[in-house]
C-alpha cells in the first residue's frame, strides 16, 4: 500500500525522541549485526539489499528506501531541460510574487508535482531514438532520480523565495532613492550572496550529511512524496478513487479561476473584515478585528494567497508547529498587544496597532531622508530637529519575540537535545556507515578542492561586491559576516538536521553590525546580507545534500545541478526584478493600485532605518528597553517547562515548543496577523481533523491539494498582472473594490486612536 511509505506519525521537528538516546552504542551494536557488505538479491541490473539492511532509525526506514539501482539514468538532457525551466519559472515568479502585498511563494513541492506530467509527457512523445550530438533526448521512463534533481534544483534556486539580495536593491532604489549601483554590482553581489553558502555546506558535508544520525526531517516528506509518485499506484483513499495528477488538475483550475475572481473583481473576499465592514469609524474595533492593520479577531478569508502568503502552505508542517504558531500570536499578540496599546504603551495610542511603517512623532510615515546627509550617513543634528522612531505594538513586539527566538531556539535545543547533539559532535565520523551511505559509496565523491575553489571565487566576488561600489562596508566587517556564519554552520545545521528547527541569525546580525558599524544603512544591509544569507543558504543546501543521499544522486552531478541552479537562478531574478521596475507604474510607492507595494524590500528598508540609520543605542537603549528583554524570556521559559514536564509528564505544557513558538512569527512585519490566523484555521481543518478523521485521504491527497493551490493562484495572478499592463483592461469598480465601501474604514486608514491636529506632536520633547 502506496500509504505505507508515508510518515504519518512522524512530527517532523518536534522529535521529542532522543535521538540515538545517547545510547549510540545499542545502535552501533545493531549495526554491527549486520555485515558491512549489503546481502543482496540481484535481478537484472536492479539491487534490492534485504529487508533488515535498513537506517537504524524508523522515520527513515518509513520514508526512503533502502535500494538503489545504480543504471538507472540521471544526467539526462530531460532533467536539465524540465529543471531549468521549472527554476526559471519558480524565479521569475517569486521574485514578482515578492513585490506583491501580500507576498507570496511558489513552494518546491508544485515543481515537484509539476515536473511529473511533463517527464511523462516528454516520456511519452520524445522518439526514443532521437539523439542531439549523439546524447538520447528519451533516455526511457521518467525516473525517481531525475525528479529528485528537479526537485533540488528548485529547493536551491527559489525555495527559501526570492532572493535577499533583491530586497537590499529594492530598499536602496526606491527608499533611499539615491543609491542605485547598477548592473555590475547586482550580479557580483547576488551571485556572491546566493552561493558561497554553497561552498561552505560541501566543507562539512562529512559532518553534517553522512552520518545516518543526520537525519533532516523535512527530507522525509520530500522523499515520501517522490516515491509514492513513482511506484504508480492508484488506490482508493477514504472512498475517493481520483489519482494524484487528475486532482492535481482540477485543484490548478479550480485556483487559478478562483484566484483571478477574488483579486480582479472581489477583493473583499480576500480582507474578510466583518467588524470593520460594521462599524467603519470605530477605531477600536477595527483595530481589534481588522485585516490589515488590525488583531484579525475573527480569521477567515476566501484567499489562498492571505493564507499562505509569507509564512507558506499551513498544510504542509505537522500539527504541532501551525498549532505552536496560533499559540503565540493569541498569547502574545491577542492578549499582550492590546493591553499594551490601550495602556499607551510605547505612545501606542497614537499609533496603528499593527503596520508596515515606522512613524515620526508627527503621525506620519518616518521620513529617513531628513535625518540622513549626503554621505548617507546619521545627521544627528537633524534628527534632533526632526524625530525619533516609533514602531507600532505589533513592530515592536516583533522584536521581542525575535530577541526571545535567539535563546530559546539555542536554550531548548541544549535541554532537549544536548546529549545527543554532543555525542554526535564528538562520534558522527566513527558512527559506522548504514544502508543508504554504503549505497552511494558506489558514485564517484565530490573533491573537497571543488568546493574550496568555489568559495575562494564567491568570496573575491563578496569583497570585489563591497570594495568596487560604495557600500559603507569594509571588507574587515564583510570577512566578520562570512565568519560568523561558517563558526556558526556546524551547530545550528546540527540543530536543524536532528531537530528540524532552524535558527535564523537576521536579528543577530543587525544586532552586531548596528553596534559595529553605526549610522550607516547601506553597511547594515550588506552585513545582513552576507551574515545571514550566507547561513540560511548553507543549511538549505545541505538539506537538498542530503535528500540527493537519500535518492542515491551520483554526487558530482548533484554539485553541478546545485552550483547551476543557483547561478541561473539568481540571473533570472535580476532580469525580472529590472524589467518589472522598468513596466509597473509606481512600483514600490504606497498606493500601487495592483499591490505592488514591495512590503518585504519596505520592512529591509525600514530595519536599515532602526538598526543602521538611528542604531539601536538610540532606538532600544531608550523607548523600546524592554523588548531586550525577550533575550532572557526566551532562555528562562525553555528551562521552567522542561523541568516542569519532567515531573508531569502530561501536562499541557509539553506540547509548548519554544523555539517553535518564537520563530514562528518571524514573518511580521511585513506578514499581518490575518496571514497568521487564516494559516492556522486551515492547517487545523486539515492537520487535525482532516488527518485524524480521514487519514487515508489526507496522505494521498494533502501534499498535492497544496501545490494545486499554489500554482493555480501563481497562474491567476500572473493573468491578471498581465492584463493589467493593458490600457484597454479596467478593473471593475463596485463595494467590493479597493477603492469601493468595503475599504473605506478605519483599519484601511491606519486610524490611531488618539488623532493629532496639524501640527502637534506627542512624545518627548527631546531626545538623544
Amino acid at each position: 500500500m502506496e500509504e505505507e511509505h508515508h510518515p504519518s506519525e512522524v512530527e517532523v521537528g518536534a522529535r521529542r525522541r532522543k535521538v540515538g538516546q545517547r545510547s549510540s552504542p545499542s545502535v552501533v551494536q545493531r549495526e554491527e549485526d549486520v555485515d558491512d557488505r549489503p546481502t543482496r538479491v540481484e535481478t537484472g541490473e536492479f539491487i534490492e539489499l534485504i529487508p533488515q539492511d535498513d537506517s537504524p532509525y524508523p522515520e527513515v526506514r518509513a520514508s526512503v528506501p533502502n535500494t538503489d539501482n545504480p543504471a538507472m539514468p540521471q544526467n539526462t538532457v530531460r532533467m536539465w531541460v524540465i529543471g531549468l525551466t521549472m527554476t526559471t519559472f519558480g524565479c521569475g515568479l517569486n521574485l514578482l510574487f515578492s513585490l506583491r502585498d501580500p507576498v507570496f511563494q511558489i513552494t518546491p513541492f508544485v515543481s515537484a508535482l509539476l515536473a511529473w506530467p511533463l517527464g511523462k509527457i516528454w516520456e511519452r512523445f520524445i522518439p526514443v531514438d532521437a539523439r542531439v550530438l549523439g546524447v538520447r533526448l528519451n533516455p526511457g521512463p521518467f525516473n525517481l532520480k531525475e525528479h529528485g534533481l528537479i526537485t533540488i534544483m528548485a529547493n536551491v534556486s527559489f525555495g527559501t523565495g526570492a532572493a535577499y539580495l533583491t530586497d537590499v536593491v529594492i530598499a536602496m532604489r526606491h527608499f533611499y532613492s539615491t543609491v542605485d549601483f547598477g548592473w555590475g554590482f547586482q550580479v557580483v553581489a547576488i551571485m556572491a550572496s546566493q552561493a558561497i553558502g554553497f561552498s561552505m555546506a560541501g566543507l562539512v558535508r562529512r559532518v553534517l550529511i553522512y552520518p545516518a544520525a543526520m537525519i533532516w526531517p523535512g527530507n522525509l516528506v520530500t522523499s515520501t512524496l517522490l516515491t509514492n509518485i513513482h511506484l504508480n499506484v492508484n488506490h482508493v483513499a477514504n472512498g475517493w478513487r481520483i489519482s494524484r495528477l487528475r486532482f492535481f488538475s482540477l485543484v490548478l483550475v479550480f485556483s487559478g479561476l478562483w484566484s483571478f475572481f477574488v483579486h480582479f473583481v472581489f477583493p473583499a473576499l480576500s480582507h474578510f473584515a466583518i467588524g470593520p465592514w460594521i462599524a467603519p469609524g470605530n477605531v477600536v474595533i477595527n483595530q481589534l478585528f481588522g485585516t490589515q492593520h488590525g488583531l484579525a479577531y475573527l480569521p477567515l478569508s476566501f484567499d489562498w494567497n492571505q493564507i499562505a502568503g509569507y509564512i507558506g502552505s499551513p498544510l504542509i508542517p505537522p500539527y504541532f508547529a501551525v498549532a505552536n504558531v496560533f499559540a503565540c500570536v493569541l498569547i502574545v499578540f491577542w492578549i499582550g498587544a492590546p493591553i499594551i496599546q490601550y495602556a499607551n504603551g510605547w505612545y501606542g495610542k497614537y499609533l496603528p496597532m499593527s503596520s508596515l511603517e515606522l512613524f515620526d512623532r508627527f503621525q506620519q510615515p518616518y521620513e529617513v531622508r531628513k535625518v540622513i546627509g549626503e554621505n548617507m550617513e546619521l545627521d544627528v543634528e537633524k534628527y534632533m530637529e526632526y524625530s525619533p522612531v516609533y514602531m507600532p505594538v505589533v513592530y515592536a513586539l516583533s522584536y521581542a519575540v525575535s530577541f526571545a527566538a535567539i535563546t530559546a531556539t539555542v536554550v531548548h535545543t541544549a535541554l532537549y537535545d544536548g546529549k545527543d547533539l554532543l555525542y554526535y559532535w564528538r562520534h558522527s565520523r566513527a558512527e559506522p556507515d548504514d544502508v543508504h551511505m554504503r549505497l552511494i559509496r558506489r558514485y564517484r565523491e565530490v573533491p573537497d578542492w571543488w568546493f574550496a575553489s568555489t568559495f575562494v571565487v564567491f568570496l573575491a566576488m563578496a569583497i570585489a561586491a563591497v570594495r568596487a561600489w560604495d557600500t559603507q562596508l569594509p571588507v574587515w566587517a564583510l570577512l566578520v559576516a562570512l565568519g560568523l556564519a561558517l563558526f556558526l554552520l556546524v551547530p545550528v545545521g546540527l540543530i536543524y538536521a536532528l531537530t528540524n528547527i532552524t535558527m535564523g541569525l537576521n536579528v543577530v546580525t543587525e544586532f552586531i553590525i548596528g553596534y559595529m558599524v553605526p549610522g550607516k544603512p547601506v553597511a547594515m544591509m550588506m552585513f545582513k546580507t552576507f551574515g545571514f544569507i550566507t547561513s540560511s543558504q548553507a543549511v538549505a543546501f545541505l538539506q537538498d545534500m542530503k535528500l540527493g543521499h537519500y535518492l542515491k544522486i551520483a554526487p558530482r552531478l548533484l554539485f553541478m545541478a546545485q552550483l547551476i541552479a543557483t547561478i541561473w537562478g539568481a540571473i533570472v531574478q535580476l532580469a525580472v526584478m529590472n524589467w518589472t521596475q522598468g513596466h509597473v507604474p509606481d512600483l514600490c510607492t504606497r498606493d500601487q493600485p495592483d499591490g505592488f507595494t514591495c512590503p518585504a524590500g519596505r520592512v529591509f528598508f525600514n530595519a536599515s532605518i532602526v538598526w543602521g540609520v538611528i542604531g539601536p543605542q538610540r532606538v532600544f537603549d531608550k523607548l523600546y528597553r524592554v523588548t531586550l528583554y525577550g533575550f532572557l524570556v526566551g532562555a528562562i521559559l525553555p528551562v521552567i517547562t522542561w523541568l516542569w514536564v519532567r515531573h508531569r509528564p502530561r501536562s499541557l505544557l509539553r506540547l509548548i515548543h519554544w523555539p517553535v513558538f518564537f520563530n514562528s512569527v518571524g514573518g511580521l512585519p511585513p506578514a499581518t496577523l490575518y496571514n497568521y490566523t487564516t494559516y492556522f484555521v486551515v492547517g487545523h481543518v486539515f492537520g487535525y481533523w482532516v488527518k485524524r478523521t480521514w487519514f487515508n485521504w489526507w496522505a494521498k491527497y494533502n501534499y498535492t491539494l497544496s501545490a494545486g493551490l499554489d500554482l493555480g493562484l501563481a497562474l491567476g495572478s500572473i493573468v491578471i498582472f498581465f492584463l493589467m499592463l493593458s490600457p484597454h483592461v479596467k478593473i471593475p469598480t463596485w463595494w467590493g473594490q479597493w477603492d469601493g465601501g468595503a475599504f473605506n474604514n478605519a483599519d484601511n486608514k491606519q486610524t490611531p486612536f488618539i488623532q493629532l491636529a496639524a501640527g502637534e506632536s506627542f512624545g518627548p520633547s527631546t531626545w538623544a
